[in-house]
């Protein structure tokens, strides 16, 4: 009996022993497998690959985007630093890798030069203030036109039409009869009031005088040009019947021209007569002429929403032509901008009511980006000043926000659509 129970003691102790190596090993291999995903108090997860063109691409292995075909990035999980330091939650975190494949670029911002080149787009147009308008002094037919075309030169005092008028025949018998008037006191009256009658119908004095002399009316009158110049516009045709003050030519003076050019509201207030503007034309290529501002209209057009700026040209040689197309370029020096922040145009995102920037936040080994709307002040070719949002020494990004921005929204966090 003795022999069976000290069998039976030993067989309970060897069971023990078994379990507790059993569990022992147990223990151990679960403690092994803990320091392999636990060190130094840092857990590391499992990394995650995305597209910088694609960022809704989420792979948990390195390759080729399934879309565009361009290298996966790896994604850094925001929330911590490295160092253990909480961070916004809003930061869209990148390691120097992933920055790399995106492409992203950053520059210190600062102040700089605010001079802003203003293109302008017009043409060539006549000096109105050396434009004359021909018109009928008279009702009458156009019995005879000297004037062939538009373009044609003419000279002043030169003929230009007869015109055959009725009307003017009977103010000339008008002053036939007052010549033959028997009373020699009512007859001088009679005959000046003919005179001024004839004077104002724009009869040449020297038509006049051949009535006082011959005593015989005519129904021809002459159309006498009262400027030098170019004919710009014609609207009659021998034969034509034309009415009392009814325009029939018209006459400019093409030995000066006015530049017009065309500015939007938006950049009126960088324009100011006296200032210069440089223009060229595809008529004269390879030339650059300049003229000074001599005026800008005071009224904006209602659907253009531009207003003329006016430059008076000299065009003694007639390189200037009516309707030739000009572009000008204005530089304005804006010295009110001269402190603020000036930056690229592809750094700024707008969203069509705001306007936002990426600012670059240094940590330990990671970089952070954080969305910051700015006030954008005037366009420059090439960036804008911002009025406010950024201060001198900032980093921002100036080349691949927008892949920031679309990692951002995928993540939930503030971006240029939902901050």
């Amino acid at each position: 009996m003795k022999e069976f129970i000290h069998k039976h003691i030993a067989l309970s102790l060897g069971i023990v022993l078994f379990l507790g190596l059993l569990i022992g090993g147990l223990i151990l291999h679960e403690g092994n497998k803990s320091a392999t995903t636990v060190e130094d108090g840092h857990t590391h997860e499992k990394t995650l690959y995305t597209c910088s063109m694609h960022p809704q691409i989420r792979e948990d292995h390195p390759g080729k985007c399934p879309i565009c075909g361009m290298d996966l990035i790896p994604i850094v999980k925001s929330g911590h630093s490295e160092s253990g330091h909480h961070m916004d939650p809003n930061a869209v975190m990148m390691s120097d890798e992933a920055m790399a494949l995106a492409n992203i670029e950053t520059q210190v911002v600062g102040s700089g030069s605010t001079n802003k080149e203003i293109r302008l787009f017009g043409k060539i147009q006549p000096d109105q203030r050396l434009q004359q308008t021909q018109a009928a002094y008279v009702e009458g037919r156009i019995e005879q036109l000297f004037i062939n075309a538009v373009g044609d030169r003419v000279s002043k005092g030169q003929t230009l039409a007869v015109i055959y008028s009725p009307s003017l025949y009977t103010a000339e018998q008008e002053l036939v009869a007052a010549l033959q008037y028997p009373e020699a006191n009512k007859r001088k009256a009679l005959v000046q009031a003919a005179i001024e009658k004839l004077q104002l119908l724009n009869i040449a004095q020297s038509q006049i005088q051949q009535i006082l002399k011959t005593k015989k009316a005519s129904p021809y009158m002459p159309l006498k040009a009262n400027t030098s110049g170019t004919v710009v516009e014609k609207t009659i045709s021998q034969g034509d019947y034309v009415k009392q003050g009814q325009p029939l030519l018209k006459i400019a003076n093409l030995g000066s021209v006015w530049a017009m050019f065309q500015a939007y509201e938006g950049d009126l207030p960088f324009i100011h007569q006296g200032e210069k503007i440089r223009f060229t034309s595809e008529a004269m290529p390879g030339k650059v002429f300049t003229g000074t501002v001599s005026f800008i209209d005071p009224i904006l057009d209602a659907k253009s929403r531009t207003a003329g700026v006016r430059l008076v040209m000299s065009n003694a040689g007639g390189q200037f032509k009516p309707e030739m197309i000009i572009t000008g370029i204005a530089v304005a020096n804006m010295k009110n901008y001269n402190h603020d922040i000036v930056v690229p145009k592809s750094a700024v995102l707008w969203t069509g009511k705001r306007s936002v920037v990426y600012v670059k936040e240094d940590m330990k080994g990671h970089f952070g980006f954080m969305l910051r709307q700015v006030t954008l002040g005037p366009s420059l070719p090439d960036s804008y000043v911002i009025l406010d949002g950024l201060a001198e020494g900032e980093k921002i990004v100036t080349n691949g926000a927008f892949a920031i921005d679309a990692s951002a929204q995928l993540d939930g966090k503030k971006s240029m659509m939902n901050q």
